[in-house]
């Protein structure tokens, strides 16, 4: 797996998680100014290994 910082059309800061087959799996979902923020936007998705997974497909009362 792999990030991949870039600028887009108009020249605000993404990342996308890219895995061995070149798939795409996760990205920043928004454009940032700074570089620094998207970077700090990295290293979130690196470090919160501990997200719960929650099943959205159970109906709650």
């Amino acid at each position: 797996m792999r990030f991949e910082l870039y600028r887009d059309g108009v020249g605000r800061w993404r990342w996308r998680l890219r895995v061995q087959n070149g798939n795409v799996i996760a990205d920043s979902a928004e454009g940032y100014a700074r570089r620094e923020d998207c970077e700090h936007g990295i290293a979130l998705v690196k470090t919160s290994g501990g997200a719960a997974t929650v099943d959205m497909t159970t109906k709650i009362a």
